[in-house]
Parts: structure tokens; sequence; C-alpha cells
């Protein structure tokens, strides 16, 4: 994982997406900042991607087109059922943006978000439907509108929008439309994992708002869709007022602002809360609506698929740094083992909750974080910067060794709770983020709490 994490930080400190460009940045300090493609509050490399998501799909999704006219007042855009991270629905989306319409409401329609599985929501899609789903009303009637194609038609049609038609030999326009149709799903793989399904952090127990967020926005602006994902990961419902370049609806930004026509900017009803910056708003929404921040994705597919490829080979490694190959005294390294055994069930039983860690770890940092999210009061026991010679403290190789013994994970962070350990931040008996989903380590928390207070 040193590896991993070195290239992160080189891919993230190089590079920043901004509004007015790719700009040189320094490093960050904190580890678990930098080691993902896929953070839940975004980094440099997410926003990286995102622009990148943009650009496969210009110039569509960016600019309110010239012969649009939304003068059609008796139109109203009621519900989208959208995915954000849906070839299908962000077809819709972009036309949208160029149209400059406002819809009253998009629902979150993943699913296992509660539009798809509770049909008692008073904003349950509609029955046989599928995302995306548009429902429209033309004066006292409704219509439901499912499939791009079928809810684009409607549009450009209401709409004024005529495509320009062109022969079939125009082998031009057919190659740009090929390439069109290739960045639609390019798109959506520099964004995989993210915008598509509802988290276990937004589960029925997390706050839900009363009132609709608003959100200023347009489709192709990578900062904007960083907080459309979190949106329907969230499984929060929210107007949206497109923005695009050319939208006479940046005047009305500006106003709210003081100045600023800047996308994204989320208005909170329920607080009012008013904010721009997609970091920003993304912690607000995480913080305001969330049972946790989750963390990074990148470090949890390289702890369920290249972690326990490695698991062999520290097993040997671990036991030979602490001194398991010195033949001529191996009376010293048993007792040197024993003691770091007994510091370890010591502190452990000690501290309801320990973390054993090292410094540069991204998992080490993004278990604390999760922690802190969560209010959990823990006690720290750093074995050093890394388990790589120079880097672990004395003593750190056999507590490292130690732990190996006692539990078969050598690995850090290594989570004990009530003097038992649970392994790690993603793995273990169950793991940290498994005990946190199942819904058990609050009581286990609580439990290893008042047994320390009673004893």
């Amino acid at each position: 994982m040193y590896s991993l994490r070195f290239l992160a930080v080189i891919a993230s400190s190089s590079l920043i997406a901004t509004a007015s460009g790719f700009v040189p940045i320094a490093a960050p300090t904190r580890s678990a900042s930098v080691a993902t493609t896929l953070a839940s509050v975004p980094n440099p490399i997410d926003t990286f991607t995102s622009g990148i998501a943009s650009i496969c799909r210009l110039p569509n999704g960016i600019t309110v087109r010239p012969e649009s006219s939304n003068s059609n007042s008796n139109i109203k855009l009621l519900r989208l059922y959208d995915i954000e991270n849906s070839r299908a629905c962000r077809t819709v989306r972009e036309l949208l943006t160029e149209l400059d319409l406002v819809v009253d409401l998009v629902v979150p329609a993943a699913s296992n978000s509660r539009a798809k599985t509770d049909a008692s929501y008073e904003y349950a899609m509609p029955q046989g439907a599928s995302a995306p789903c548009l429902v429209v009303s033309n004066g006292a009637q409704e219509e439901t509108l499912t499939g791009s194609e079928a809810i684009c038609n409607y549009l450009k049609t209401k709409f004024g929008i005529q495509e320009d038609s062109y022969a079939a030999e125009d082998t031009k326009q057919q190659v740009l439309d090929v390439l069109n149709n290739v960045g639609s799903y390019v798109a959506g793989v520099f964004r995989i994992g993210r915008g598509a399904q509802v988290s276990p952090a937004a589960s029925a127990l997390a706050p839900r708002p009363k009132l609709p967020l608003v959100l200023y926005s347009y489709e192709s602006n990578q900062f904007c869709r960083l907080v459309r994902e979190v949106l329907t990961e969230l499984d929060l419902p929210y107007e949206l007022r497109n923005a695009g370049k050319q939208s006479p609806r940046r005047t009305e930004l500006a106003e709210l602002t003081g100045g600023s026509t800047q996308c994204p900017y989320l208005i909170d009803p329920n607080t009012d809360t008013k904010m721009a910056e997609s970091v920003d708003i993304v912690r607000y929404l995480y913080k305001q609506y969330a049972l946790w921040t989750p963390p990074n994705e990148l470090l949890q597919w390289a702890s369920q698929t290249i972690l326990p490829l490695a698991k062999p080979v520290f097993a040997v490694l671990a036991p030979a740094q602490a001194g398991s190959w010195r033949k001529n005294d191996p009376e010293a390294y048993e007792m040197e083992i024993e003691r770091a055994m007994a510091e370890i069930e010591a502190d452990t039983k000690a501290n309801p909750v320990l973390v054993y860690t090292y410094g540069l770890s991204p998992f080490s940092s993004e278990c604390k974080a999760l922690l802190d999210s969560l209010n959990i009061s823990y006690t720290e026991v750093s074995l050093g910067q890394e388990w790589l010679p120079g880097l672990i403290k004395e003593g750190g190789a056999a507590k490292r060794a130690a732990l190996l013994k006692m539990t078969g994970q050598s690995s850090l962070p290594h989570i004990f709770i009530g003097g038992k350990s649970i392994g790690g931040l993603y793995s273990g008996s169950p793991g940290l983020l498994p005990a946190l989903e199942a819904g058990v380590l609050r009581n286990m928390v609580q439990e290893a709490t008042t047994k320390s207070v009673l004893a």
C-alpha cells in the first residue's frame, strides 16, 4: 500500500482543476485526503476525474441553446427520477441545462433508494417506470415520460428545439455521433462507483430534510457533478435550477451570492444555509443528512483485493522484523513478544476503544476520521510512521508481531473495543465499517464504555 499511496500523492500534488483551468498545487499534508480517486469528500483527484468526465461530453450540457424558448409557461417539470451516474439520465440532464429549465424536484432513483423500494414514500416512483422518468404538468393534466429518448423528444418539441437533419452519407456527422455515443459511456467510467447507489450512511435512521434542498447547477460542470453524486448517495430530493453559460438565471444567482455566478450553489431552507464550493457542500450534506462520512472506496477495494494477497507475506515479515530469525537466542525473541503481548492486553483492557495506527497509513487516517465523525472517543497507539525499517518505532516491530500472534492480523489500523479485536477499517471480526453498517458498533462501544466506568 506504500506504493499506492505514493502514486496517489504524486497524482494529487501535481494538478488541481479549478473554475479557470488546471493549476499546480502543493501536496496535501493529511494522508487520508490524497489516497483515493473516489473519496467521499472530494479531493483534487476526484475533481480531475470529474473534469475528464465533463470533457468526454463536450459540448453537451454547458451552454443554453440560443434557439431555445422556455416561454411555454404552461409546462412544469414536476419530478425527475434520476440516477447521477446513469448514461440515460445524463442525456436528459444535459438537455435540461441547454434548455435552461427548472425541475421542481429531482428524486434520486437508485435501485436501493426510497423512491424505488418504498411504495408509501411521498415521491415513490410511478409503478413500472425506471430512471430517467419525468413527470410533467401541462395545465391541469400530468403526464409521465419514461426513458431518455421519450423525455428528450418531448422537451425539444415543447421548447422549440429542432435538430439539424443530415444525409445518411454524411461521414463527418456519423463519426461525431459515434464519438458522442462513446463519450457518454466513458464519462461514467471515470466516476464509476459514485452517484449510482444509496450509501448505508443514509439508512432509515439518517435525518431527512422536511423541505427539498435547492441546487443551482449545470450538467457538465465537474464541481456540480461531485455534489449531485452525493445527493444521489444520500437519497436527498432537491429542486434543480439550471444555470449554464448564457443562462439568465445567473443574474438571479449573482443576486443571491452578492455577485458570484459560480456553480454549484446550495440552499437548504431547513437550516437557512446557503453555500458554494463543492467540498464545503459535500461536507455539509454528510454532516447534516448522513449517519457518518463514508471512508473512501479505493482503499476499500485495495483492502478487499490487494491486502489478502499480501497477508501471507506480512505473516512472514512481521516476526522476522521483530527478530525471529535470531536462531542463536530464540528465548530473547519469545520474551520480547510476550512482553509486547502483555502490554497490548493491558492497554486494550484499560481503554474502551483503542486503535493501533501508523502515521503515514491512509487506512489509519480514514479509520480515525470515521471515529471522529461518529464522535467516538478512542485512544491511539502509534507504532511509527509505517512498518518499513527506519519508519517503525522502537518496540513497534515486536508489537506488530504480537498482534499477529494474538489475532492473526499484523496490518494497521487495528481496533480493539472492550479489550476485543474487531480487526481493521474494512475487514476483521467484523471490522470497523462492517460493524457500523450492521448497526452494532454503537452498542459495542457503549457496552465497553460502561464496563470501563464500572471497573
